[in-house]
């Protein structure tokens, strides 16, 4: 259900609030460019700095605004169980085909906990989850084992897996086998993660160019991974220039100077991009023919 290329779109801001309209300007553009589904509230989407209002707004325009025609799978996680469960009850109420839960932050949970964790808004929530590791960002990595264990709940259906570790990616698909949807939650190791058996990548450079992002799945799904390779090499530098500096800024650069945005607005404690990184960013956007 959730393959190929899913954009963890960007929330758009104007004078401090959401822009209702650009954000679904965005998901037109994403749509019009074959992508597989679209993710709001993601870490790109900016999630730790919507207000609950804010959030649940995001998720239901998303649903209302893609009407079903790709799947949509919102950002539910926190680091408190509870709101978890809330924010994904909110989820399938407006609608959304899936969620996507990060692992707990901050608490530093064991891997008994984050089993816990996941449980209990799988058995509150009748919906299909994705599990989000990140270790980067939460301080706690989900081992391989663990996730055997979840992957025996009927509605825990996949990863987003960001660990940046082919060992863990292989040791997952083998532990969970084929009914386990594993996707990147690294664009620069989307043909890597999807040559051993992965499913599809939730994608922070699709905001800009879904288009080649879908058609780089599309390839490797079909097990063309020699014409898949020429794309993937072509897009990886443009896949590094979206972390020049914390994510969501450059991208939501990109998408300021590429028209499809009218602000490159970011919340604090983020902050806008220097000007050497803009310039530099610029520049790929140039090599990569965008600009």
């Amino acid at each position: 259900m959730f393959t190929g290329v899913l954009p963890a779109i960007v929330t758009p801001f104007k004078n401090g609030g959401v822009d209702e309209e650009g954000l679904r300007q965005l998901i037109e553009f994403h749509l019009e460019n074959g992508v597989h589904g679209i993710v709001p509230c993601g870490t790109t989407g900016e999630s730790a700095t919507l207000s609950h209002d804010e959030h649940e707004r995001v998720v239901e325009i998303t649903v209302e605004q893609v009407n079903g025609r790709v799947p949509v799978v919102a950002g539910t996680g926190s680091n408190n169980t509870a709101e978890a469960v809330r924010l994904t009850a909110h989820a399938k109420k407006a609608g959304a085909d899936g969620v996507l839960m990060i692992s707990p932050y901050y608490n530093k949970p064991t891997q008994e906990g984050i089993y816990q964790h996941y449980k209990k808004v799988a058995e509150e929530v009748d919906i299909p989850i994705i599990v989000y590791n990140i270790p980067g960002r939460t301080a706690s990595n989900i081992e391989p084992t663990t996730f055997a264990r979840l992957a025996e709940m009927k509605n825990i259906v996949g990863v987003k897996e960001a660990s940046g570790s082919m060992k863990q990616i292989t040791e997952i698909i083998r532990l969970c086998g084929d009914e386990f949807t594993v996707v990147s939650g690294e664009d620069f190791l989307t043909y890597p993660l999807m040559a051993v058996g992965g499913k599809g990548v939730i994608c922070v450079v699709a905001n800009i160019v879904p288009r080649d992002m879908a058609d780089l799945c599309n390839l490797l799904l079909a097990g063309d991974f020699d014409q898949a390779r020429g794309l993937y090499y072509r897009l990886l530098p443009l896949c590094h220039s979206m972390f020049v500096e914390t994510n969501p800024a450059p991208v939501k650069a990109a998408l300021a100077m590429m028209g499809k945005i009218s602000s490159a607005e970011v919340r604090l404690p983020l902050a806008p991009m220097s000007e050497a990184n803009l310039g530099k960013l610029r520049k790929e956007l140039e090599a990569y023919g965008i600009l």
